[in-house]
């Protein structure tokens, strides 16, 4: 994301341009987004002529009207924010909040934010721009934050081809084809052939979709020897390119180079979930020990770690954890990003006051994206956890009953009735 203008006031808010440059922007701009906010883009709009009025046109004065489809920049007061993550196209509708020649004060309309299309978002004097959605920013301006992970799932026949950012997954291509079995002699040559072909085609998306120079690592993952044999097949394929000096060779070389960014890994299948289990394994963690995802990992896998092992140092629930934070107990606070969206201002300023309060007792807070499995499992327990410095088995005495708990996405925290393994 880059940052164009910052027009806000000391208190926050005002006017703030920015310009989307890759997919994970456009996630950035839907947690920045919230309702009230005035947003202001270029957007495209389908409008009327009556040539029955024109005195100028060549058309009869019959009521007979054209619509032609124009360009236009339109405010609206945000209402409604939709973001779709596979096709990386963020929607947010609401009203028209200053007047245009082509569109009614008031009218209903969505504007469509794409990549490489400038827009500007202002908060109200309200709501200004508070800590996380600051923090947000600065993350999505960042340059540095944006080491992207090239992921390959696969299994004879089906490769899922992915890009994984610091806050997404995307999957970029689904690669299948059929494999005959190994039977005869015959048909043991047709397996061959067939796989052959299966891995160059592989390789051919991962060239389309993975800047092998930009990217901090290539993960590749099956069961059995699927990943060794590809990554095989991309070592060969690459070696004598350069040596043939193809059209590729100069991209073959730079795929050479990165040799040292490949990492073979087991999983359980070729289909795209199995990544989940991919990234929380210890070689893959402990390769990208300085990304976003991969500290949001070990952060769950050790809250989940104490939990287990009595739970008086653990705790989730927006109750149980203010109780903690209350008594400055909390030594990391875990927050899923969904809590940030919701419609009711006074429910993300309760959950930005409770980060605040944390930073400034000198606790770690760690931001969990939604679009993440780290993320996701994190929402299971509430959207908020929090590890402890200290026992607290007082909290045993409060009722958590967070079922009026709401979000954007779906309305519900779930239930967050406070379990020990003791």
């Amino acid at each position: 994301m880059k940052l164009l203008a910052n027009s806000t006031d000391n208190a926050g808010a005002g006017p703030i341009r920015l310009l989307p440059e890759e997919p994970a922007d456009l996630w950035h701009a839907y947690n920045l987004i919230a309702p009230g906010d005035s947003l202001r883009a270029k957007t495209f709009r389908r409008v009327s002529k009556d040539y029955s009025r024109d005195l100028t046109s060549p058309l009869p004065s019959s009521g007979v009207s054209a619509s032609q489809r124009i360009a236009l920049v339109l405010t609206i007061t945000v209402a409604k924010t939709d973001f779709d993550p596979a096709a990386a196209a963020l929607h947010v509708s609401g009203p028209v909040a200053e007047q245009s020649p082509h569109v009614h004060l008031g009218a209903f309309h969505t504007l469509d934010l794409e990549l490489h299309r400038a827009f500007t978002l202002s908060k109200p004097t309200s709501a200004p721009w508070d800590s996380v959605a600051l923090q947000t920013l600065a993350a999505a301006c960042d340059p540095a934050a944006r080491a992207d992970v090239g992921a390959v799932v696969l299994q004879p026949g089906l490769a899922n081809i992915c890009l994984v950012t610091e806050h997404m997954t995307l999957l970029r291509q689904r690669v299948e084809l059929s494999i005959p079995r190994k039977r005869a002699a015959d048909s043991a040559a047709a397996h061959d052939k067939a796989l052959g072909r299966f891995y160059a085609n592989v390789a051919t998306a991962m060239a389309r979709h993975f800047d092998y120079g930009a990217l901090k690592a290539i993960i590749l993952a099956s069961p059995a020897f699927a990943a060794d044999q590809l990554l095989h097949h991309l070592l060969d394929a690459a070696a004598r390119d350069v040596d043939s000096g193809s059209a590729t060779a100069a991209a073959s070389k730079v795929m050479l180079k990165s040799k040292a960014k490949f990492l073979v890994v087991h999983c359980a299948s070729g289909h795209v979930h199995a990544l989940n289990e991919v990234l929380r394994s210890k070689e893959v963690l402990a390769r990208l020990a300085d990304t976003k995802f991969a500290r949001e990992s070990a952060a769950l896998e050790s809250f989940f770690a104490v939990l287990s092992d009595g739970g008086d140092r653990a705790c989730y629930g927006p109750k149980h954890v203010a109780a903690a934070v209350e008594r400055g107990a909390v030594k990391q606070l875990l927050i899923s990003d969904r809590l940030f969206r919701s419609q009711d201002f006074g429910r993300r300023k309760y959950y930005v006051a409770l980060v605040d309060q944390v930073k400034g007792l000198g606790g770690e807070v760690l931001v969990f994206s939604s679009l993440h499995e780290s993320g996701k499992q994190l929402d299971q327990f509430t959207g908020i956890a929090a590890v402890l410095n200290f026992s607290f088995p007082e909290l045993d005495d409060i009722s958590d009953d967070s079922g009026d708990e709401r979000t954007d996405e779906d309305d519900t925290l779930g239930s967050s009735a406070h379990k020990r393994d003791s």
